[in-house]
């Protein structure tokens, strides 16, 4: 499950969640409107009011994203840091796995 401080994204825009909300919106032609809750990628839900707009461009996902104490940011992320990030957590995991083995 990759976390956001792990990967490497951009913060396009800062402020309440419909002024970030709109700044999609308005700024990019990709937008899918997706509810709260919904998981964009592997252990990253969705928090906000919805209809919650997603966009994508290129190989980019950029959606709101709010941080307890921080408030809530515009961040665009490229989608093949995400499956690097996933992909060394397959590869710990199966370590770990394997090394546990050895003990039984």
């Amino acid at each position: 499950m990759p976390c956001i401080d792990k990967l490497n994204y951009e913060i396009l825009y800062k402020g309440g969640f419909k002024d970030c909300a709109e700044f999609i919106r308005k700024n990019f032609k990709n937008v899918r409107e997706m509810d709260a809750g919904e998981e964009i990628f592997e252990g990253v839900f969705l928090i906000g009011i919805p209809p919650i707009p997603v966009a994508y461009e290129d190989n980019y996902i950029i959606f709101p994203y709010t941080k307890p104490c921080y408030g809530t940011f515009v961040l665009k992320i490229n989608l093949e840091e995400i499956k690097e990030e996933k992909k060394e957590e397959t590869e710990k995991n199966k370590k770990s796995f394997l090394s546990k083995l050895k003990f039984w």
